[in-house]
């Protein structure tokens, strides 16, 4: 009798399983911000009826359709697609599965996203990284991994703040470079940010003498628009010269009456000899343009690097 019963209940047991979903494996996976990720289910089959998609226990809308435009949708069997991720996006999801036989599959998902900052030292730079599911942030350092920020006790320096969602550097400094990384309640990595300092802040770092002024770092366009238009002014020049040349080696052929008069053979050396002249004063003049654009604020001939390089080689 009592192994009647231990039958009947192992019975049961099967039958009440059948019926319910099964959790398969946790996936990690990452995407960058902008990009797009799969939720890949592996369930392929013939007789799934339709999919369930959770983050955070909220059901997130899944188009199924054969022509979607939202943003998140169904490929093939079971697979998501997620495009255009936004930190938000970061996160848990749970992927149910659907069949015929009355039969649910379930696949966890951890999705990482990871993105890359440049900014100009001075500024502020808000990150938009405490989601609702945010523990804390830490950030990389020469000693290993130091919290900035947790959700009991906010910030952990005065130059940040947090604030609708936000962690906001107030102003960005040097000793801010680095990585970033948001992790949640069961220390998984959310989110993961690069932080770098813009290049060109590299200038400001140099004297007011080391740096270039305007008209020298245009010199190089200057000289190259000169050789442009004596190289066009030769050339036109040496065509003119040219198709004279051929035309004189032709009136060779002719007889006296055929052959132009005196002011019409020295036609073609007057326009050769305007082009001539028009090359060489554009080029003067832009020579001048350069000597005055090269020339510094303090009214000397040179600029102030070439003096002071003569000064003190001597």
């Amino acid at each position: 009798m009592f192994r009647c019963f231990n039958l009947l209940i192992l019975l049961f047991c099967l039958i009440y399983h059948s019926g319910t979903g099964s959790v398969g494996t946790s996936e990690h996976l990452s995407g960058e911000k902008g990009g797009n990720v799969t939720l890949t289910c592996e369930f392929g089959d013939s007789e799934i009826l339709g999919i369930d998609l959770f983050s955070r226990s909220n059901p997130i809308s899944v188009c199924q359709e054969k022509n979607c435009s939202g943003r998140i949708f169904k490929k093939r069997d079971c697979d998501v697609i997620i495009k255009d991720l936004v930190f938000s996006d970061a996160g848990k999801y749970i992927l149910k599965v659907y069949y015929n036989t009355q039969k649910t599959q379930i696949r966890e998902y951890h999705l990482h996203i990871h993105d890359e900052i440049i900014v100009k030292k001075g500024k502020p730079l808000k990150l938009d990284v405490l989601l609702s599911n945010a523990d804390k942030v830490e950030k990389n350092s020469s000693e290993g991994w130091k919290e900035i920020w947790n959700r009991t006790s906010g910030v952990q320096d005065d130059h940040l703040s947090d604030r609708d969602g936000n962690l906001t550097i107030k102003a960005f400094m040097d000793s801010d470079t680095g990585t970033y990384r948001v992790l949640d309640f069961e220390n998984n990595t959310l989110i993961t940010v690069t932080i770098t300092e813009s290049s060109t802040e590299s200038d400001s770092k140099r004297t007011d003498d080391d740096k270039p002024n305007a008209p020298e770092q245009h010199t190089v366009k200057i000289v190259i628009g000169v050789l442009t238009v004596f190289g066009g002014s030769v050339d036109a020049r040496n065509i003119i010269y040219k198709v004279h040349k051929s035309s004189t080696e032709s009136d060779s052929k002719r007889t006296d009456d055929d052959k132009p008069n005196a002011p019409e053979q020295h036609t073609v050396k007057i326009v050769i000899g305007v082009l001539t002249v028009f090359g060489v004063l554009v080029v003067l003049a832009l020579i001048i343009v350069v000597i005055k654009k090269s020339q510094p604020v303090n009214g000397g001939f040179l600029p102030v690097r070439w003096i002071r390089g003569t000064h003190e080689d001597s």
